[in-house]
C-alpha cells in the first residue's frame, strides 16, 4: 500500500511548477526525490520503537543478552531452592559509573570516526566538483584534441571518488584485472562496472605494489593543471588554487585511511567486554532479594540497553562498510556521478557553435551533448 506524503498523490510525486513550464522532468526530479528519501529519511510505516530488523543492533546483540537471562534464572532458581545467594544492592552503583563511562567513551569515540569520515569525504567530493568546475569552465572553447584530454580527466576525477570508496572497503585490483575488485575479505573476484569508461586506456595498476589507486590517478589531474597552465587555459593564480583542491583532496583521502586502518585499542575493547560480562554477572545477585523472579526480566533489559550501546558504537567504528549504519558512499558516489554527467552534457554543447552552458532552450539541447558518464550503470 502506497503512502500519501507532502507533494504526492496516490504515491506518486507532483511538479506543478512543470506544468507551467512545459518541461517533463518528473521522471529524473522524482527518482532523485525518491533516492534522497531512501537514504535520509528514518520514517516508515513502524515507529522507530518498535523497529527490530532494519537498521537496529538487536541481531548482533541477542546472544550475550540471552545468556545473562539465563545465568539470571540460574541465579534466581538456586537463590530459592539451595541457598540465599543475594548480595547487597550497594555494590551497583559504582559497577554502573564504570560501565557508563567505558560505554560514553566507545559511542563517542566512534560517532567521531563516523562524523570525521563523513566530513572528509565531503571534502573529496567538493574537491572533484571545483576541479571539474574550473577545468570545464575554462577549456569549453579549446581544441578538439584538448577537449578530447579535458573529458579524460574529468572521467578519472569521477574514477577518484570510485577509487576512494573501494580503498576504503579493502576492494582493490579494478585496474590490475579489467572490470573486477579483489575484495580483501574473501579473496574473491567482484564485478565493478563502475569503473567502465573512467580509467585512462592502457593503465596498469600498482595495488600489489603498495601504490593506491586514488594516488596513481591524481598524476593524471596534475599533469593535466600542469599543462593547462603551460597552454594559457589557467593564470597561475588559478592553477595554484587548483592544486589546493588537488591536494585537499589527497589530505582527506589520507585522514579516511586513517580511520579505517587504526581501530580502537584492543586492551581497551577487551576490558570493556569483561567489564560489561562482570556486571551482568553481578547485577542478578543483587537484585534477587528485592525482585526475585522479576529479577531476571530487569537483568535482561538492563543487559539489552548496555549491549545495544555497545553494538552502535562497534558499528560506528569502521564507517565505510555495507551495514545500514554505515556511511551511504554507493548512492553518494552515484549522485555526484550524475552531476558531473550533466555537467559534461552541458560542456559538450558548448563546444558547437551557437550553444552555450545552461543557456537556451532545454527541449532543444536534450539529446545534443553525446554520451554521458552514466552508461556502464
Amino acid at each position: 500500500m502506497e503512502t500519501k506524503t507532502e507533494g504526492t498523490t496516490n504515491g506518486r510525486l507532483q511538479f506543478p511548477l512543470l506544468g507551467r513550464l512545459d518541461i517533463n522532468l518528473e521522471g529524473s526530479i522524482a527518482t532523485r526525490i525518491r533516492m534522497w528519501r531512501h537514504h535520509t529519511d528514518h520514517n516508515s510505516r513502524w515507529p522507530l520503537a518498535l523497529r527490530f530488523i532494519k537498521g537496529a543492533i538487536h541481531a548482533a546483540i541477542i546472544l550475550p543478552v540471552a545468556l545473562h537471562a539465563a545465568f539470571a534464572a540460574l541465579v534466581v532458581a538456586l537463590d530459592h531452592n539451595v541457598q540465599d545467594l543475594g548480595l547487597p544492592a550497594s555494590i551497583i552503583p559504582s559497577l554502573s559509573i564504570v560501565v557508563g563511562l567505558m560505554l560514553v567513551f566507545r559511542n563517542q569515540t566512534s560517532y567521531n570516526r563516523f562524523w570525521d569520515g563523513r566530513n572528509y569525504l565531503t571534502v573529496i567530493i567538493t574537491s572533484v566538483r571545483n576541479l571539474t568546475r574550473s577545468f570545464l569552465a575554462n577549456s569549453h572553447r579549446s581544441p578538439l584534441s584538448d577537449r578530447t584530454e579535458t573529458e579524460r580527466i574529468i572521467r578519472i576525477l569521477i574514477a577518484i571518488l570510485y577509487a576512494t570508496k573501494n580503498h576504503l572497503r579493502a576492494e582493490w585490483g579494478a585496474e590490475i584485472i579489467p572490470g573486477t575488485a579483489i575484495s580483501h575479505s574473501t579473496g574473491d573476484a567482484t564485478l565493478t562496472p563502475e569503473y567502465s569508461e573512467l580509467l585512462p586506456r592502457g593503465l596498469y595498476g600498482c595495488d600489489d605494489r603498495g601504490l593506491g589507486l586514488v594516488l596513481q590517478l591524481t598524476f593524471f589531474v596534475e599533469q593535466y593543471i600542469k599543462k593547462g597552465f603551460d597552454q594559457g587555459w589557467f593564470h597561475a593564480p588559478q592553477a595554484s588554487q587548483m592544486q589546493v583542491q588537488l591536494n585537499s583532496l589527497i589530505d582527506a583521502y589520507g585522514r579516511m585511511e586513517t580511520i579505517r586502518l587504526t581501530p580502537i585499542p584492543i586492551a581497551h575493547l577487551i576490558h570493556q567486554k569483561q567489564v560489561l560480562a562482570l556486571f551482568g554477572g553481578v547485577l542478578p545477585f543483587a537484585l534477587v532479594d528485592k525482585m526475585d523472579y522479576w529479577a531476571i526480566l530487569v537483568v535482561s533489559l538492563v543487559m539489552f540497553t548496555l549491549y545495544g550501546i555497545d553494538g552502535i558504537g562497534s558499528q560506528l567504528e569502521d564507517p565505510f562498510g555495507y551495514d545500514r549504519n554505515d556511511i551511504k558512499m554507493d548512492f553518494i558516489v552515484e549522485d555526484i556521478r550524475s552531476e558531473i554527467s550533466v555537467l559534461l552534457e552541458e560542456w559538450k554543447l558548448a563546444g558547437q557553435p551557437g550553444y552555450d552552458m545552461f543557456v537556451g532552450k532545454r527541449q532543444d539541447r536534450r539529446g545534443q551533448g553525446g554520451g554521458d558518464l552514466n552508461g556502464a550503470r
